[in-house]
């Protein structure tokens, strides 16, 4: 049959009284395209199409659902393809659908609970829980009168087929069965939790695994119900602990898990009990249920429990923790050890990566570079519980864990390198928690740790780089004095050497550490700089694509630690030469670019005016992606790529790196090209990443060339003040941070031609400064910065309002760092106290407050300004009102203020 033949199922007509009924050959020819579909020789894409076309008929969902419950002679898979299409449909035309046909479909769904086919129930119980996420149970009273029919009627069969769609629903939707009815006060769940409970008894382990599956989804949501029957519920969970089923175990671990992360008061009478239970689980036989018992012991030292319950099993804990650390023999990292790093990478070997733009501010996302390759399994979730509990208990862990670790270390025969490789990882993983009890011994360690680099086992030298990084801040602290500066060489000559092992895994983890160690090291490195770019640069042409991006992260990470130091001809000389036959080996859509652009945006920041031999292409050449991008947007074909949104981003990104290093030398490039248009266009894109890095960008500019801004500076500041009025702040506050800054950078710069908008921006800023709570730090420091340049460029504007926004502006002031950018938002308060000094008078005590959180002002002017504010108050108050305010002041604050001679 053609794709486009017309359908010969025609809407079937019932008559009122009539129940809906399909017509026979619509019926075989349904039913024939899903036989076909399911048949591994058919030609998908057509049966699709097909399929497509007749989903434009009125009822052909009612013949999915006919064919699903009905279709008694037909094979089971037909009748399961059915279901399943069924299901997929629901889910863009069920609202839609007349009423008489929901009510059809609905029908015919409820007795598939009792199919004698586990398929067709199964199938069933997931269109159910897709019907309910769409339309509710309130409107389906048949469907909870029949999942409790089929519960309560000791037939297996039924009651498993129910318990399934019962449990896809809890799984999927729970808050709909935690709903009140209209005019009840009674809940679904109040129904169905009393039977969840008998079910824990059930001899079918299905109905145990699928009622404790059902319940453990309402931890979270607490219903009232649930609360009032913990103690059944904690007294079906000890009785199941024990269950033959290894899937039982698993939920009732998941459970005390949760229960301790949510409600860890209900467990407190009963915890030596429950961590007795997970002590003996941690070691279960089946991987799956010791993972789900591992989790408990991170959630137990994150809760607001005593650690003294805990720290009575440590010595039965930590060596469980320790042997479960080991790689299992099917640990998929054994698969790979071996792979040759002359082999090339395939592309799913490539992780997908994640460019973080650029950030204006104190940035409060923290920094997680201790994950040791991917997948989550028993091994790291025993390392990861033993960083946590080593934080928790410190050095009180050594005794116990170090005997552990020495004795694994001393086993030198092959068959138990895996046991010390466990070992090494349990070094890193109390690095940080048991720091000062191993502080004393630590050149010992240090020195154990060197020779292993070089161990036969490639999964030796793994660990051992990783663990030697996490000691790299001691490391770089014991460099000061000579054996320690020895030390620090032999560790840094080590990784080098790994970092050109053949092996890719070692690969990887020698240039993650080394990474690390160029962090804490910074100018320690100048003196060998040479050597690492020569490995690093020799580790370049020998990798493949997927450990060559942690290359780049290297030479980006060395350029940020040495700066101005690698400016120097022989270091460019091995350097860029390579990176630059990369740069024009690469094409515009080659996703193996994005981690070079990072590289030279580092590389472009150190070596500042040095890098101005390079700019113009690596200039030019960012300003080509992102016009080829911007039109892949509209028209892909013409554009000949498909829209990615990180050559936009990584390109402005580069562009800020360029602006900082070059400074205003970067002028003559932006002055010859159609940035500004271009940089404008990013500022009102739709993706919140690019306006982040397109604002950052703006604000680098400003600082250094304005004047190649000015002929659309209205619409700059117009976009750039709409990122801080939106509904949406929360969801893309990166965004209002960075525009915030590009705002006051702009508003120093043009000084009086910002004064059309200032009272536009002024008014989104105040919002922000008083409604802080929920907004990042970064938010606030940059509005009270902006305002205050704002302020200091058009104080006439802005004072006559000040006093609506003054207290709060004052608390946003005395939490910033004293810097340059602190500097502009004081000029700015005492220009505006100047021109209107009533306006501050209500909010002095802050205002003294604010002065009082400089350590000292390094500008003699604004010193001297600070203290005219000072002294014209003390002047103006009369009859006891500044002593008044003094007095409210803390001592600290009194102490700081008296430099000013008030």
């Amino acid at each position: 049959m053609a794709a486009t033949a017309t359908p010969t199922v025609a809407a079937a007509t019932p008559t009122v009284a009539a129940a809906w009924q399909p017509q026979e050959a619509g019926f075989k020819e349904i039913c024939g395209l899903l036989d076909q579909q399911i048949s591994p020789s058919s030609d998908k894409s057509q049966i699709w199409q097909q399929l497509q076309h007749y989903s434009q008929i009125p009822d052909f969902n009612n013949y999915l659902a006919f064919i699903l419950a009905r279709a008694e002679g037909k094979p089971v898979e037909v009748r399961q393809a059915a279901g399943l299409l069924l299901k997929n449909n629901l889910k863009t035309a069920f609202k839609l659908m007349p009423q008489t046909n929901q009510e059809y479909i609905k029908a015919e769904l409820l007795p598939c609970l009792g199919s004698t086919d586990r398929q067709i129930r199964s199938t069933s119980g997931t269109i159910i829980s897709v019907v309910v996420q769409l339309g509710g149970v309130l409107g389906w009273p048949e469907l909870l009168h029949t999942l409790v029919k089929c519960l309560d009627s000791n037939d297996l069969v039924h009651m498993e087929g129910a318990m399934d769609a019962l449990s896809k629903i809890c799984e999927d939707i729970p808050q709909v069965l935690d709903a009140e009815s209209p005019g009840s006060s009674e809940r679904p769940i109040d129904i169905f939790l009393p039977r969840l409970f008998q079910s824990f008894q059930s001899p079918n382990a299905t109905l145990r695994k699928l009622a404790l599956g059902s319940v453990n989804q309402y931890i979270m949501l607490m219903p009232p119900v649930l609360y009032m029957s913990m103690d059944t519920y904690l007294q079906g969970l000890f009785v199941l602990a024990n269950d033959p089923s290894s899937e039982v175990r698993k939920l009732v671990c998941s459970a005390f898990v949760q229960l301790i992360e949510v409600r860890p008061s209900f467990l407190e009478p009963h915890l030596q009990n429950v961590i007795e239970y997970m002590l003996q689980v941690n070691k279960d036989p089946d991987d799956e249920v010791s993972l789900e018992a591992c989790e408990f012991w991170s959630a137990y030292c994150e809760a607001p429990l005593p650690p003294e319950n805990l720290k009575a099993f440590l010595p039965r804990l930590i060596p469980v923790l320790l042997s479960n650390m080991a790689y299992a023999d099917d640990d998929e990292s054994l698969l790979d050890v071996e792979e040759d790093g002359s082999l090339p990478d395939r592309d799913q070997d490539l992780k997908p990566r994640f460019h973080s733009s650029r950030f204006h501010g104190s940035d409060d996302a923290e920094d997680d570079d201790d994950d040791i390759v991917n997948i989550w399994n028993l091994r790291k979730c025993s390392a990861a519980a033993l960083d946590i509990i080593s934080n928790v208990f410190g050095d009180e862990i050594l005794p116990t864990l170090m005997s552990f670790v020495q004795s694994k270390l001393s086993l030198l025969d092959d068959a138990s390198w895996k046991e010390r490789e466990a070992a090494v990882l349990a070094l890193g993983a109390i690095a940080e928690g048991c720091i000062n009890g191993l502080y004393p011994h630590l050149s010992e360690i240090i020195a154990f740790l060197i020779p292993l680099l070089d161990d036969k086992f490639p999964l030796i030298r793994n660990i051992s780089c990783w663990t030697l990084s996490r000691f790299s801040k001691f490391i770089v602290q014991g460099a000061g004095y000579r054996e320690g500066h020895e030390q620090f060489e032999k560790v840094l000559t080590g990784l080098l050497r790994r970092i050109l092992d053949d092996n890719k895994r070692v690969q990887e983890a020698a240039c993650s550490a080394f990474a690390t160690l160029e962090e804490e090291a910074a100018d320690l490195l100048a003196p060998c700089l040479e050597i690492i770019l020569q490995h690093l640069m020799c580790a370049f042409g020998k990798y493949q694509r997927r450990n060559l991006r942690i290359v780049y992260d290297a030479i980006g990470t060395l350029a940020d630690a040495v700066g101005g130091e690698l400016n120097q001809p022989k270091y460019l000389e091995i350097l860029m030469p390579p990176l630059i036959s990369k740069w024009q080996q690469l094409s515009n859509s080659d996703k193996d670019l994005f981690p070079l652009l990072e590289c030279f945006t580092s590389i472009a920041q150190a070596l500042g005016s040095g890098f101005s031999q390079f700019s113009q292409p690596v200039f030019q050449r960012c300003l080509d992606i992102i016009q080829t991008q911007q039109l892949a947007k509209v028209d892909p074909v013409s554009a000949g790529v498909q829209f990615d949104k990180e050559f936009v981003v990584c390109s402005l990104d580069l562009l800020s790196g360029l602006t900082e290093g070059l400074g205003s030398g970067i002028e003559s490039l932006v002055s010859q090209s159609n940035l500004r248009d271009l940089l404008l266009q990013c500022c009102m894109d739709d993706g919140a990443d690019i306006r982040q890095s397109a604002f950052a960008l703006l604000g680098d500019l400003a600082r250094v060339c304005p004047i190649h801004l000015r002929p659309r500076l209205p619409e700059f500041f117009d976009v750039a003040s709409k990122q801080l009025n939106t509904p949406k702040l929360k969801e893309t506050i990166s965004v209002a941070n960075n525009a915030c800054w590009a705002i006051g950078e702009l508003a120093i710069k043009v000084n009086q031609e910002i004064s059309p908008v200032v009272m536009t921006v002024i008014s989104c800023l105040v919002p922000i400064l008083q409604h802080a709570e929920g907004l990042n730090k970064s938010l606030i420091e940059n509005s009270a910065i902006t305002l205050g340049r704002l302020a200091s460029v058009c104080p006439e504007l802005v004072s006559p309002h000040m006093e609506h926004f003054m207290q709060s502006w004052c608390i946003a002031l005395a939490m910033i760092r004293d810097d340059i950018e602190k500097e502009d938002a004081f000029r700015g308060l005492c220009a505006m106290v100047k021109a209107n000094p009533s306006g501050a008078v209500s909010s002095l005590v802050f205002l003294c407050r604010a002065i009082a959180s400089w350590h000292e002002i390094r500008s003699e002017d604004l010193h001297n300004e600070v203290s005219q504010v000072l002294l014209g108050y003390k002047q103006m108050l009369k009859n006891g009102a500044w002593e008044q305010c003094m007095s409210a002041l803390e001592p600290p604050v009194k102490e700081r203020l008296s430099k000013y001679k008030v």
